[in-house]
């Protein structure tokens, strides 16, 4: 009877809409409302990293998330029917699954992001290092980097504020202080304050302490990217192992048989365990993909 009540519900509210705008597309109607109300209310650091992640061309495309709100839904769908034989159920664990679709956006949005900004990170404290090597002026060495073009928003902007900073305070500390603030990387601390002892206390061996300096950038680089093939075996070998974990109902069910199963259903404390399991596999399954896409080159 519910399963009617909503298919029901359902071809009202589309009925609804289709009158509504005649002659128009409903699908064009429910992606410009979906659209003006994330405009309107979500966070500026989603509207920032998916900006960049479209600019990168690593943005799903409209057919992409399509197929992954089919997927999530479909596979939930099933897990709670295998789980509580409940149509009910299946729709509400369908709609539960597809309503994590954008927050999995923004965690991919904001991994793109984060791998761009260490990239960025990277350009940066290597290119002001290999200025300095040339007009021994800390300044003059991010006017170089500054007017090279290897720099991208938002981190040439901020380069920009740095030397604004630099000429009007006479001091390269206020400059050095906000952009540590605002890229937490220790070799951005570590190389500002190389440049700090350099210019203010002078160093006979600039060049060889630069040098390292480079180097630590190299090896650090390296690591990073070790990192992201580690975290991409480890994300590939967790999720599918997550997923796997929502189908030992079935060796539950076939230890007991069909007929048993079905009688445990009717306790309400049975209920309430096997919301827990997919509650809890789900939370550290989350957790998991949460702590793959997060801090990627973040030291």
């Amino acid at each position: 009877m519910y399963i009617e009540i909503f298919i029901v519900a359902f071809i009202l509210g589309f009925v609804f809409i289709y009158r509504k705008n005649t002659g128009n597309n409903s699908y064009k109607f429910i992606a410009k409302t979906v659209g003006n109300t994330y405009e309107k209310y979500a966070p500026y650091s989603f509207k920032v990293v998916r900006a960049k992640a479209k600019e990168l061309g690593q943005e799903y495309t409209t057919r992409q998330y399509i197929i992954q709100i089919a997927l999530f839904g479909a596979v939930a769908a099933f897990v709670a029917y295998l789980y509580f034989y409940s149509i009910i159920w299946s729709i509400i664990y369908a709609v539960a699954a597809i309503a994590f679709v954008p927050y999995l956006a923004y965690l991919r949005c904001k991994k793109v992001y984060s791998e761009y900004i260490f990239e960025e990170v990277q350009i940066y404290t290597t290119n002001v290092i290999m200025e300095y090597t040339t007009t021994q002026a800390f300044v003059k060495s991010l006017e170089g980097v500054r007017d090279s073009g290897v720099l991208e928003d938002p981190l040439l902007s901020d380069v920009k504020e740095m030397i604004q900073m630099a000429y009007d305070n006479g001091t390269i500390d206020e400059a050095i202080r906000f952009l540590n603030e605002k890229y937490d990387y220790y070799i951005i601390r570590n190389m500002h304050q190389l440049f700090v002892q350099i210019t203010k206390e002078g160093s006979k061996d600039s060049g060889e302490a630069l040098e390292g300096m480079s180097q630590d950038i190299d090896m650090l680089v390296e690591s990073v990217y070790r990192d992201r093939i580690d975290r991409q075996n480890f994300f590939s070998q967790f999720c599918t192992f997550g997923v796997a974990l929502y189908f030992l109902i079935l060796l539950v069910q076939l230890l007991l048989g069909n007929q048993s199963y079905l009688k445990l259903l009717e306790d309400w404390y049975v209920l309430v365990l096997l919301h827990g399991v997919i509650l809890i596999n789900t939370f550290f399954l989350v957790s998991g993909i949460k702590y793959y896409h997060e801090d990627v080159g973040a030291e």
